[in-house]
């Protein structure tokens, strides 16, 4: 960490506002206070200061509300920002990280734990600035971007912010693909439609996924209508930037691709769940039918083989396989050679 490092405190109660002020002078940090939220925001954007210091339970604006509005700003939303609250129970812990903070300090501090944790993020904002600061993605130092985690680093210090309310749709199939998406909050969906208008649901997106990537090579239009499933906000590249880092990066360009099968993989069995819906209810039928003229207890082996029991069913081999196979992955029967065993009678009856 080179130079004087700059933070901003914004805290209601004076008496702690100004002696974490005095202490942080003393560790040679130059400090700007804020007595509440709509305040520290105006000065987050005045000074751009290195790092944020902000209490939770504040007037006129919460600190979760100064975080949303500082990430939505080009030039605060990768400014490491630190909450200080009395808060501790573990939901208002966990949506503060949701929201992007990167750290979380329970009042009362003491010295060393709030020194350690502001100079543990900025040092970890400098190495972070060090290794993408000077990348352009028309540059041969695009090169450096490697992983998946390294791009959506890029993304963050140099994609454009995007937001989009609940139930909004962010593109349609067949429109041209122009961006490619990384959530910060939220959740998106992906869906086709059938001749009918039925929705078939092909991807679930959640923070830190991305999602609208389709061709590494041209202009493409997107396969697939996303919609979002509640607010959400994160930041974009175009395509053309992306293809042109992809191009730069083979091993990144390897990690895209299996991402890519594994949606694809996730889309297959998705796929075959619906096809075989009507066949996994004739199967389980068969099954409990099978069970009350036997009259085996549950726990004991059924031992009759799968063609057999596809005959009972009025259904190829093949299909009441596929479905032997669904009953199975979700623990409900288990498969012994020829024979099977059922592991959860109550779930199979549902299923019926």
């Amino acid at each position: 960490m080179e130079g004087i490092k700059s933070i901003l405190i914004i805290e209601d109660d004076e008496v702690l506002r100004e002696n974490t002020k005095e202490l942080l002078e003393q560790s040679e940090f130059r400090i700007i206070t804020a007595a509440n939220g709509r305040i520290g925001i105006e000065k987050a954007l005045k000074f751009l200061p290195d790092l944020i210091l902000c209490d939770i339970l504040m007037p006129q604006m919460n600190g979760y509300e100064v975080l949303e509005h500082l990430c939505n700003h080009n030039p605060t939303r990768n400014i490491p920002f630190i909450f200080i609250s009395a808060k501790t129970n573990h939901d208002e812990i966990r949506r503060g990280m949701n929201l992007g903070a990167d750290d979380y300090i329970t009042k009362p501090f003491s010295e060393i734990d709030l020194l350690n944790a502001i100079n543990k993020r900025l040092e970890k904002f400098d190495v972070f600035q060090e290794s993408f600061s000077n990348i352009s993605v028309y540059s041969d130092k695009s090169k450096n971007i490697s992983s998946l985690d390294d791009f959506k680093n890029l993304l963050k210090l140099r994609g454009e912010n995007y937001s989009f309310k609940k139930r909004s749709t962010i593109y349609k199939e067949n429109e041209n693909a122009n961006f490619v998406y990384l959530i910060e909050q939220g959740v998106v969906k992906t869906l086709k439609k059938d001749y009918k208008g039925k929705e078939l649901i092909t991807g679930l997106y959640r923070e830190n996924n991305l999602f609208g990537f389709t061709s590494f090579k041209t202009q493409s239009i997107y396969d697939e209508t996303a919609v979002a499933m509640e607010d959400i906000w994160g930041y974009r590249f175009s395509s053309n930037n992306f293809r042109e880092i992809i191009s730069n990066n083979p091993d990144l360009t390897i990690e895209f691709a299996e991402l890519l099968s594994e949606n694809l993989s996730d889309i297959k069995d998705h796929l075959l769940e619906m096809a075989y819906s009507s066949v996994l209810k004739k199967t389980t039928s068969t099954i409990l039918e099978y069970i009350q003229k036997i009259e085996e207890e549950p726990k004991d082996l059924i031992n009759i083989t799968r063609n057999e029991l596809a005959n009972v069913a009025g259904i190829s081999t093949e299909s009441f396989i596929r479905s032997l196979s669904q009953l199975r992955k979700k623990k409900i029967i288990k498969l012994e050679g020829r024979n099977i065993r059922i592991l959860d009678l109550e779930k199979l009856r549902q299923l019926h």
